[in-house]
């Protein structure tokens, strides 16, 4: 009996094992996230634990016993799955996997999945275990990291990046093949701290020793950003290398460093290069007579004026006008239509050369300048800025001669004759293509061939006669002329008319006529240059000159223009600020010099050359 009650105490205390057992691997497969089942050898769940029912939203009466295609699995992956089943309890072997799944519930994810046999006493396999784990979250970070490194790789090749790391605890250095490619070395080449230092430049070796051990301080941010040079080992090729990293801290101390480098060795050359070219540039418009500039054709600005400006100009660079409608200002008011068609073409992409007047803002000078525009297109052929060069020609001016002959040979010719005695020459095809910028021409002389058209050339010196122009023409015939011809000539306001029997008496006559037309030239005076300064005025100040020309008070002139005394006041001092007069009679005398009339009697009538 005794024994009986042992044996029954033995079985009891097995059970109460087992039971514990039992509810210590429920609790532990209750807490652990994955998703832990088992299949009997018919393929249907014989269990799962509370993770794998929150998948499905079943309890366990409606899952256990249950096949994949009662749980509605799509039948592509339940016949898979299947044969892992048939296989484990066939072979009893171990099958690991990957799927993807859309559970009842609506959760669609990637689970990887391990599979394994439970045997029996026999040794038979009985059942098949299984347990799965959402792998969405390390794929996607796979995937990130993925396109990560191969946006990195891309970025590297584009740009020719040579990536690298260090460890600050061992010294020891990982490098890429196009950062090996920077220190000369061959593929594969081993690097340590020795060979990057035998690298670099003895001239830069202690900066960057500097700048390792800032960016390796825990005071620091960590950050290393330097440039030095570097003689490659095996070629022997100097490169300059810009590179930069940041150093990582754990607990104040260094673990770790990542960096790029990129050879900029052409970049700096190039840029060496530019330097030298801007600095040769700078030093010929620094040095030459001429007005080099450089304007923005689209915000109608002038962007670089060289040192000539300020003689021609008679102001400091820095003081001329940068906008473009305000630098027109000093341009001769007959010229401004010119110089804006001309500056129009160069901006449409044609190169062109014209002369004009400016009225100096410094002095009311009048200066002849000629200038060559051109466009500056840029890589894409798009015009963004527009140069050019201007020549003061005002010395020169008395030099000069202009040939008109319809005959292009004998154009050649005269100018051939004329360079020959010294002077400046220039050709025009026909009478109306000369007329056409007569008013903007530097002074000079003017040489007509009247051998093929009579009538058109000696438009020329009539046309020239009636727009007071200074401008002398010498007309030149054919041998023969009769003297009908010549006093034509001269009526029509020729200085002189020469006949043409052979080259040889061309060049005597030509020169003994040029340098009587050239002694008929004069400078520019100070009358001529009072009336330039009077062509700046408005309607309104000229008004207000005729008037104090007049003798008229404020009162009087505000009267006569219906305007304010004040505001004549105003017009008044404006004028004098133009005209650049201190005083009432140094204004006056400007005006009289410029060829302004008074009218006695009358000060509210405006002066004859006022009107």
């Amino acid at each position: 009996m005794a024994a009986a009650l042992g044996e029954g105490d033995e079985l009891g205390a097995a059970e109460m094992a087992h039971a514990r057992q039992t509810r210590f691997l429920e609790a532990m497969l209750s807490a652990i996230p994955d998703f832990v089942y088992a299949f009997d050898r018919e393929r249907r769940f014989a269990y799962a634990n509370p993770a794998m029912l929150a998948l499905f939203g079943l309890s366990a009466d409606d899952m256990l016993g249950k096949t994949f295609a009662d749980l509605n699995y799509p039948s592509e992956l339940a016949g898979l799955l299947e044969g892992h089943i048939d296989r484990i309890l066939a072979e009893g072997v171990t099958v690991e996997d990957e799927f993807f799944f859309r559970s009842p519930t609506g959760r669609a994810s990637y689970f990887a999945y391990l599979w394994g046999p439970i045997r029996g006493k026999d040794g038979s396999v009985e059942m098949v275990v299984g347990v799965s784990r959402d792998t969405s979250e390390r794929r996607m970070f796979e995937e990130a990291l993925q396109k990560s490194e191969a946006r990195l790789r891309a970025a590297s090749e584009l740009v020719g990046l040579g990536v690298y790391s260090w460890d600050p605890i061992t010294g020891a250095l990982d490098w890429d093949e196009r950062l090996r490619a920077m220190w000369g070395l061959a593929s594969g080449a081993e690097v340590d701290m020795d060979v990057f230092e035998a690298g670099i430049h003895p001239d830069d070796i202690e900066d960057v020793r500097k700048a390792i051990a800032t960016c390796a301080s825990p005071t620091g941010d960590g950050r290393y950003n330097i440039e030095y040079r570097v003689r490659g080992r095996d070629d022997g090729v100097t490169r300059r290398i810009a590179t930069a990293g940041r150093t990582t801290f754990e607990q104040a101390r260094p673990v770790g460093f990542i960096g790029a480098a990129i050879d900029v060795t052409a970049q700096r050359a190039a840029e060496a290069a530019i330097r030298a070219s801007e600095a040769q540039f700078r030093s010929f418009a620094n040095h030459s007579r001429n007005l080099i500039w450089i304007g923005d054709p689209v915000a109608e600005t002038i962007l670089y004026r060289s040192a000539a400006y300020e003689r021609i100009w008679g102001l400091p660079c820095d003081e001329g006008a940068t906008d473009l409608a305000e630098w027109m200002k000093a341009v001769h008011p007959d010229d401004r239509l010119q110089v804006a068609h001309a500056l129009g073409s160069v901006r449409s992409g044609e190169v062109t050369t014209y002369e004009y007047r400016i009225i100096r803002p410094s002095d009311g000078a009048v200066r002849w300048l000629r200038d060559t525009s051109f466009p500056i297109p840029n890589e894409d052929g798009v015009i963004t800025r527009i140069g050019g060069i201007t020549e003061d020609v005002s010395a020169e001016d008395v030099r000069q001669v202009y040939v008109v002959s319809s005959s292009a040979r004998e154009a050649r010719l005269l100018q051939r004759v004329v360079r020959t005695l010294g002077y400046r020459a220039r050709s025009f095809e026909t009478a109306s293509a000369f007329l056409s910028v007569a008013a903007v021409l530097a002074p000079g002389c003017v040489l007509i061939d009247l051998r093929k058209s009579k009538a058109e050339g000696l438009s020329i010196p009539r046309e020239l006669k009636a727009l007071s122009s200074p401008l002398p023409t010498i007309v030149l015939d054919a041998p023969g002329g009769d003297a009908a011809a010549a006093v034509a000539a001269m009526k029509a306001g020729a200085v002189d008319y020469v006949t043409v029997e052979d080259e040889a008496s061309l060049l005597t006559k030509l020169a003994s006529a040029l340098a009587e037309c050239h002694g008929s030239s004069r400078q520019t005076t100070p009358d001529e240059t009072a009336g330039a300064r009077l062509a700046r005025l408005t309607p309104r100040e000229r008004e207000v000159l005729g008037g104090l020309v007049n003798g008229g008070t404020n009162k009087i002139i505000g009267q006569t223009l219906g305007i304010s005394p004040r505001t004549v006041e105003l017009h008044r001092a404006q004028v004098m600020n133009r005209l650049n007069a201190r005083t009432l009679s140094e204004l006056l005398t400007i005006a009289l010099s410029a060829g302004v009339i008074p009218s006695p009697g009358d000060p509210a009538r405006q002066p004859k050359a006022m009107k």
